[in-house]
């Protein structure tokens, strides 16, 4: 044979054996492995873990949803993932602690923004107003479900459940006040809850906190034996045990949590951790799901992240 000819044969021999060694994995030290195809992952592609027992499930948040146009980051503008996460959970209600719809606060707003997002619960979510100038697009907007002066009562499950308007510079609270205590003496209930924007007890309360305005409703509240509070404002979650009026700790008292963290910009905390605040978590957006059973309720406060930041339950009184 002529060399030219052993020549290429030797070429093909040795194309051969390499593509076998590749075929068969056996390649050359630190050539890759065969690519596998692996199915993507996103953070919402299972449903969170539930609060505990049985009963309805409800969210519960505030401070929701962005004017429109900021940046998407951990701490700023995360609605639209907040509200995906509570779809995760399937809630028989949302309960929105206020301040829905931040910019001007608009009907034309709430149809370009919070519809976009928050909006797909809107047939089953129980409102409060917040503190912002204008409220003409949130009682348009939550037509269905209240009407001037704001405040209503609800059942869920064996549950009694007040929404109330702490904006006692714009209506009359003294109504309120009087409204709330012959309502809840007229539907006693073994477990019962009030929801409002403002909290009483929080860290970092300096942020526009009205205790004197928010007491009376906790006073009414704590008469009538009431095992929960519920409120935003602070865009923060937090947690407290059962607590008296005047910032102790009290068997008898309501515990509380703060949920503002429905999508507007986190806040950082400009002071120390409130007395006896049991847990806190400002780090991003998240949603605080409820268990509302017969007797006791279960809690979850999960944020956008994935993260489970804080669990358990509590006997009614």
């Amino acid at each position: 044979m002529h060399a030219t000819g052993r020549r290429t044969l030797r070429r093909y021999g040795l194309a051969l054996l390499v593509g076998l060694l590749v075929l068969t994995g056996c390649g050359t030290a630190g050539s890759p492995p065969p690519e596998q195809k692996v199915a993507p992952v996103t953070p919402y592609h299972y449903r969170p873990p539930q609060p505990a027992g049985r009963g309805p499930l409800v969210v519960a948040v505030g401070d929701m949803v962005c004017a429109g146009g900021q940046p998407v980051s951990d701490r700023t503008c995360r609605d639209r993932d907040a509200a995906r996460l509570a779809a995760e959970y399937r809630p028989t209600a949302v309960l929105a602690l206020g301040d829905q719809q931040y910019g001007n606060g608009s009907l034309a707003t709430y149809r370009q923004h919070y519809a976009r997002t928050w909006g797909r619960f809107r047939a089953v979510t129980k409102p409060v107003p917040g503190d912002e100038k204008d409220l003409s697009g949130y009682y348009s907007y939550f037509a269905a479900q209240t009407q001037p002066p704001g405040y209503y009562a609800f059942d869920v499950g064996s549950w009694r459940v007040y929404a109330l308007n702490d904006n006692c510079t714009r209506i009359d609270c003294d109504a309120e006040l009087a409204w709330l205590d012959q309502d809840m003496a007229a539907n006693p209930r073994d477990c019962s809850a009030i929801m409002l924007h403002t909290p009483l007890y929080g860290s970092g309360i300096d942020h526009g906190g009205h205790p004197a305005v928010v007491r009376p409703f906790w006073r009414v509240a704590l008469a009538h034996g009431t095992d929960l509070a519920l409120a935003g404002h602070l865009h923060q979650y937090e947690r407290f045990p059962p607590m008296g009026l005047w910032g102790r700790a009290d068997p008898r008292g309501m515990a509380s949590f703060i949920a503002g963290t429905g999508g507007a910009s986190m806040r950082p905390l400009t002071e120390s951790r409130a007395a006896h605040s049991e847990e806190f978590d400002n780090s991003t957006a998240g949603v605080l799901s409820l268990r509302l059973q017969k007797g006791r309720f279960s809690w979850r406060y999960r944020n956008v992240d994935q993260y489970n930041i804080d669990a358990g339950s509590r006997a009614c009184h």
